[in-house]
């Protein structure tokens, strides 16, 4: 108490600068107290004023700042979009997957088994009164001469597309089928009766569809534009199943990619197609 009863009786300061040299002499300024609290003052808001500067202009701050005060506003609305865009594309995969697994599951079936009975469905289709679809002329024939289901004790196929052939079968260098090329929107026709075991978009071979036949066929659509038929639905021979296109990473230009396989073995389409 009697040190601060003493400084409040001190009105002013002198302050002496005391040189080195001799031969100058010592110099003395004396200073109000009120002028020594108004320069300590100006002193402070020098250095705020430069700190802030240098803290905002130079980066510092997220040097120094960036464990003890987290994540800036800016950087926290990015790591909410990289989020954001991460659920996203773990969806896209999930669909992704899923779509492979029903692919998968089609390519393997090259039997009847999937259905209850080939003959109930056949039968199913024979009592339809519709016209007959383009495309079809054989069978249309067939049915004035017989009455009967053409498709009832055997598969015939048929060219999926009017088109041309612009690459064929050739197993050992990977290529499973027939190219056709055509113009986009083509319509694409069911090469046989049967049943959809897939209708999707995949990456590699964009829009597809595959259908089941009876006698262990399966018929494969690839890189269409857009799709007819959907996934369990019964199609006849020469019925519309889905336009051509060019989709997919692996598609060469406009033109539709067709297979048939037997038993879970790709077979030349060349050699079963009834009009090649």
């Amino acid at each position: 108490m009697t040190i601060l009863k003493y400084i409040r009786k001190i009105k002013s300061f002198s302050v002496i600068f005391i040189p080195e040299d001799a031969s100058h002499k010592a110099r003395s300024l004396k200073l109000s107290f009120n002028n020594l609290f108004l320069l300590g003052l100006i002193y402070t808001l020098i250095c705020a004023f430069v700190g802030f500067y240098v803290f905002s202009f130079t980066g510092l701050d997220n040097v120094l700042l960036t464990e003890t005060t987290g994540l800036k506003e800016a950087d926290r609305q990015k790591v909410e979009e990289l989020n954001t865009k991460i659920i996203f594309l773990v969806k896209e995969m999930e669909k992704l997957k899923a779509t492979n697994e029903r692919l998968k599951y089609a390519l393997i079936l090259g039997d009847s088994t999937m259905f209850d009975s080939v003959d109930q469905i056949q039968d199913s289709v024979e009592q339809d009164t519709a016209p007959p679809v383009e495309g079809n002329i054989l069978k249309v024939v067939y049915r004035l001469l017989s009455g009967k289901n053409i498709q009832k004790k055997t598969v015939q196929f048929i060219k999926p597309v009017n088109g041309y052939l612009s690459k064929k079968f050739n197993a050992e260098k990977g290529h499973m089928g027939l190219d056709f090329a055509v113009k986009e929107g083509t319509p694409v026709f069911a090469s046989a009766g049967g049943y959809v075991v897939f209708s999707d978009y995949t990456v590699n071979e964009g829009y597809m569809v595959i259908l089941n036949h009876c006698d262990g066929y399966v018929s494969v659509y690839k890189h269409c534009s857009a799709l007819v038929k959907n996934l369990r639905e019964n199609v006849e021979q020469g019925e519309l199943i889905a336009i051509s296109g060019n989709t997919g990473k692996y598609t060469t230009g406009p033109h539709l990619h067709f297979e048939i396989w037997k038993n879970g073995r790709p077979v030349d389409p060349g050699k079963i197609i009834i009009n090649y």
